[in-house]
């Protein structure tokens, strides 16, 4: 599993079709990719990290806070690309990532333990398999990939 973390000051995502729509303000903006052989061990670990991955300036100017330090907002998007491999030719092959049946049910127990961790009110989301418009406000910029195995 994989987790591309940024810290924002704000993001949102927008799907035309269904006319959904979530903000958050300041928090993180989490990419998450799913590949095989991935289960909740997995899950657990990538979500506690992220919960907790202190990347949040404190009174001395310091990366010391994490999101729950903060009280800050997490917006969770699925993105199977994050398994792409461009290493041979111009197209990326995307056979490092889950069947979709695997990686909707472990990005739905992903949700389920940020809210866990951070609160519910606290953990909006993506559409998974939707094309999604994201925005993403960086701050800093700070992005972390974080890994499971």
């Amino acid at each position: 599993m994989r987790a591309l973390v940024q810290k924002v000051k704000e993001g949102g995502v927008y799907i035309a079709e269904t006319n959904y729509s979530a903000e958050i303000g300041k928090g993180l903006v989490i990419l998450l990719g799913v590949t095989h052989g991935d289960d909740e061990n997995e899950v657990n670990f990538v979500a506690d990290k992220c919960s907790n991955l202190r990347i949040f300036l404190d009174e001395n100017d310091k990366m010391n806070l994490s999101v729950k330090d903060i009280d800050g907002e997490v917006l969770v998007i699925s993105q199977f690309t994050l398994y792409g491999d461009a290493r041979k030719g111009n197209r990326p092959s995307y056979t490092d990532a889950a069947k979709p049946e695997l990686a909707e049910q472990l990005y739905d127990n992903f949700i389920s333990r940020m809210k866990m961790n951070l609160g519910g009110h606290k953990i909006k989301t993506g559409e998974f398999g939707a094309m999604m418009e994201v925005k993403i406000i960086n701050d800093g910029p700070v992005t972390i990939l974080v890994e499971s195995k």
